[in-house]
């Protein structure tokens, strides 16, 4: 096994990306803090040296501890003792060998102790964590909840907070509840404010919370006596040392079984108020939910990169009538979609990386000045990508990571339906990765705001006026042709004044979206890297197939035709 970061040429790729010089500066603000701190870049190629030598830490210690602990983790799981959740060893062994590395916080500012990385750089340790170990990902990719409290929180609680993060400290995010699952708005968890106590008392049941037990927990909670909805909810966070808190039960689930997926019972458990009253869920949430949908994003990649590297080493191995299996075409076809598959999800996970750096450092730049009318642009240009290529990138890479992981099994065969080959735990990780921060029905929702208010077809005209190489012009012409044909399926689904026509075909309009950003962002790496050229034609050639299936299939729809789906209602 060699270092997760030397060993991928595509996470170097993609931080050298052009936009990651803005980027930087951005984050950087002019390196001012290099007067202040020894370890502050002086200038863009200063920080990427940092960031280079950091994911080069975090490569080793993934390739000599966290997979090396995975298995066992996997086996042992967390314990619940006396109401606390203990974890498994090699869990207690990451966390240490990561903390020591100064490897928590990272993205925080360097006041609070962290290493002030933007997101896509954060972003890849994300991956190489999730390549590594899955469910170990969720406890350390938590740290997310700390950005939280950076970007909405009081000074006073920032103070308080993020400083303990470069210690080790965990986080959660106490969202759902056994009546409340993605319907958040009906979250029922009481909070009052004690007069007495001076203080906010949580009282109510979370479930399904990821890292439960954790020290920092983020708890969406009904402060406003007599609403039924979302704007009757407020953040807040609460110190697990505080007491209040009981964890009921640890959840025993198919995959991810080294993360304590935990209930939980707050009773009179003090807390702390972020930001505003009622804007819990309506901005605070909202956010963080984003922020935790990239995540997803680098977790299937992880994954994927690694049920990728499990089934090509196994397909190299295996010897069959006389020679490896690699060489039958039955295998090497799976393989190479598996490869394309993996890329697409990867330069889509970064393009939205990005889109979110920008605009999340225009807004900590905005807290210091007022920003110029280009740079105002700029930042609503950049959040409103943001906003629809997150759930883009949440359900294609999410799917991909359960394709990718189902065929890797495939390749194996009978020895990878067996729990002697780590396979078999990748394949069970993946599972959730559709499901959980919005299920991929969910993230269709969200997305879908991207083709009714033209945002992707826009993006897809930008990416259209690129000049390319030659040997790319037929790919760019299949793009096109593409888009002609997703224009047309919109106006199709449009066409019926029955909002369900065209709810019904939302999936199918997004998917067909995302395979022609794929085929451009592909088709982008490619003038910049030769060796993305066959990814970048195969992409195209299967995704113009794949979208004309969806578009035929809109085309010779009609409205009566929905009538048979709807038997089992009512």
């Amino acid at each position: 096994m060699a270092n997760f970061y030397r060993d991928n040429g595509d996470l170097k790729f993609q931080l050298t990306h052009p936009l990651m010089k803005k980027i930087v500066e951005l984050k950087e603000k002019g390196y001012a803090d290099c007067d202040e701190f020894d370890y502050a870049p002086r200038d863009f190629e200063d920080a990427q040296d940092t960031y280079d030598q950091v994911l080069e830490i975090v490569g080793d210690i993934c390739e000599s501890t966290i997979a090396p602990n995975a298995e066992s983790i996997d086996q042992e799981g967390p314990d619940l003792v006396e109401g606390r959740v203990k974890y498994a060893r090699g869990t207690s062994e990451n966390l240490e060998v990561l903390t020591q590395a100064g490897l928590m916080g990272m993205s925080l500012p360097r006041e609070f102790g962290g290493l002030n990385f933007p997101v896509t750089p954060y972003v890849m340790a994300a991956e190489m964590v999730s390549r590594a170990d899955a469910a170990f990902a969720n406890i350390w990719g938590l740290q997310d909840c700390a950005e939280t409290i950076h970007e909405f929180a009081g000074e006073e609680l920032k103070k308080e907070y993020l400083p303990r993060f470069q210690y080790g400290t965990t986080a959660a995010m106490d969202l759902t509840e056994p009546d409340a699952g993605s319907d958040l708005q009906a979250v029922q968890l009481k909070a009052h404010y004690d007069e007495d106590r001076g203080t906010w008392l949580l009282n109510g049941v979370k479930r399904f919370i990821t890292n439960g037990d954790a020290d920092v927990s983020l708890v969406l909670a009904r402060s406003e006596e007599g609403t039924s909805d979302g704007r009757g909810l407020s953040l807040f966070v609460h110190d697990r040392e505080k007491g209040g808190l009981i964890v009921r039960r640890i959840e025993n689930k198919m995959g991810i079984k080294g993360s304590p997926t935990c209930e939980l019972v707050f009773r009179d458990a003090p807390a702390e108020l972020v930001g505003d009253r009622r804007m819990g869920l309506i901005k605070y949430v909202m956010a963080l939910m984003n922020s935790a949908r990239l995540g997803i994003g680098a977790q299937s990649v992880g994954i994927a990169e690694a049920a990728y590297r499990e089934a090509l080493k196994y397909a190299h191995e295996r010897e069959q009538f006389g020679k490896p299996i690699i060489q039958f075409p039955a295998v090497y076809e799976m393989l190479t979609m598996m490869r394309v598959k993996l890329q697409a999800s990867r330069t889509l996970l970064y393009e939205t990386a990005r889109y979110v750096d920008v605009y999340k450092a225009y807004n900590f730049i905005a807290e210091d000045r007022k920003l110029e009318k280009e740079e105002r642009e700029e930042l609503k240009y950049y959040q409103r990508l943001a906003d629809v290529f997150t759930p883009l990138l949440k359900l294609l890479s999410s799917e991909y990571c359960n394709q990718i992981a189902y065929d890797a099994i495939q390749v194996h065969g009978g020895t990878g339906f067996m729990k002697d080959f780590p396979v078999e735990r990748i394949y069970r990780d993946a599972r959730i990765t559709t499901i959980y921060e919005g299920t991929s029905q969910l993230q269709v929702v969200a997305a879908i705001r991207g083709v009714t208010t033209g945002l992707f077809l826009s993006r897809i005209r930008e990416f259209e006026t690129m000049r390319v190489s030659a040997d790319q012009e037929e790919i760019r012409k299949r793009l096109i042709e593409m888009t002609a044909e997703y224009e047309l399926a919109i106006k199709k689904a449009q066409k019926s004044d029955d909002s369900g026509y065209f709810d019904f075909h939302a999936r199918r309009l997004v998917e067909m979206a995302g395979h022609i950003i794929v085929g451009y962002l592909l088709m982008v790496d490619a003038e910049r890297d030769n060796t993305y050229k066959d990814s970048a034609r195969i992409w195209v050639q299967r995704a113009q197939a794949w979208n004309r299936e969806r578009m035929l299939l809109i085309h010779q729809f009609e409205p009566n035709d929905l009538a048979p789906y709807k038997i089992e209602i009512g």
